[in-house]
């Protein structure tokens, strides 16, 4: 697999669009870090580390949703193993005018795109959710 954050976005698309209350996807710390994000901003309910089906450690990824509509609307990746995109902290757009978040890799780790702002650090911009 090239894009492990990629693959775990679809697998989370593809489960709210069926309607699912979890999903699992192969764990890695990268992974981790983007949900801590995803969990901080209120888009899932949370996750945990389990074994997974071949006996790997797995995610399990708790959806929420609000009155039956999946509280993800919007999930995109932006960087990309054939094309990274990198921006200073003044460079970060605001997504959806401030209603949604980009997910940053920084040197002082994964943050969100305000937290990134706030602590004047740009990075790889490694999704966007609304």
């Amino acid at each position: 697999m090239n894009d492990p954050i990629g693959d775990m976005l679809t697998r989370i698309r593809n489960s709210h669009l069926r309607g699912k209350s979890d999903v699992e996807t192969p764990a890695s710390k990268l992974r981790a870090r983007v949900l801590d994000v995803l969990a901080d901003e209120g888009y899932i309910r949370g996750y945990e580390q389990v074994d997974g089906k071949d006996g790997h450690p797995a995610l399990r990824i708790e959806l929420k949703y609000h009155e039956g509509v999946p509280v993800i609307r919007e999930l995109k990746r932006v960087s990309k193993p054939g094309r990274r995109v990198y921006l200073g902290a003044n460079d970060i757009p605001e997504v959806r005018q401030g209603l949604g978040v980009s997910i940053v890799s920084t040197s002082k780790g994964v943050m969100s795109d305000a937290k990134a702002r706030a602590a004047n650090v740009g990075g790889e911009v490694l999704c966007t959710i609304f």
